[in-house]
């Protein structure tokens, strides 16, 4: 039961403020459908987790510290360029219309992605290494990473409706850049 709570609370905390959340942020501005947005981050969530141990033990064996922090600020960098560049959504003023695959499956795949290498994952690989509970560090660590997004997709829609998505964009690339460029300039 440790390996639960502690796994719950360390990934609920760590979740605030992170690229995940914003991208549960955005996904809630962009389709206004959070019944999808929700299963999509509890199916992505579990899939990432479940395969973070073997994952994040395997990369660490071929990627130094030095060279993957550099490789996540330049990428920090360029999610930061990404954000400010208008998708074909907003060009053709769709509005919340689904895309190819949907609201759900683009959730699942784009989430899933935005946790690969991310502090919660990282966090995931260390608790499974702690704990000989792997079931339980799992469980913990999706259940944290809902606690913290969860809310984010229900009450983040309503603010949206006060903030044009332009300013989301703009104010996710600030922050993106900012993590960048600490990882560039601040040795871990």
């Amino acid at each position: 039961m440790e390996a639960f709570l502690l796994s719950t609370g360390i990934v609920a905390i760590a979740e605030m403020g992170d690229k995940t959340q914003l991208l549960a942020l955005l996904l809630a501005a962009r389709f206004s459908k959070p019944w999808p947005i929700v299963m999509g981050i509890l199916v992505a969530t579990m899939a990432n987790h479940a395969m973070a141990g073997a994952l994040g033990a395997w990369a660490t064996t071929l990627i130094g510290p030095q060279a993957l922090r550099l490789i996540l600020g330049a990428s920090f960098l360029l999610m930061a360029a990404w954000m400010l560049i208008p998708d074909r959504l907003e060009d053709d003023d769709a509005g919340g219309k689904s895309p190819s695959l949907g609201v759900f499956g683009t959730t699942v795949l784009v989430f899933f992605l935005a946790e690969m290498g991310d502090k919660t994952q990282i966090a995931t690989v260390m608790l499974a290494a702690r704990y000989d509970a792997y079931l339980y560090v799992v469980a913990g660590t999706t259940l944290g990473m809902m606690l913290a997004n969860v809310p984010v997709v229900w009450l983040g829609e309503r603010v949206t409706r006060l903030v044009p998505l332009r300013v989301v964009h703009i104010v996710s690339a600030v922050i993106f850049a900012g993590l960048g460029a600490i990882a560039l300039l601040i040795p871990a």
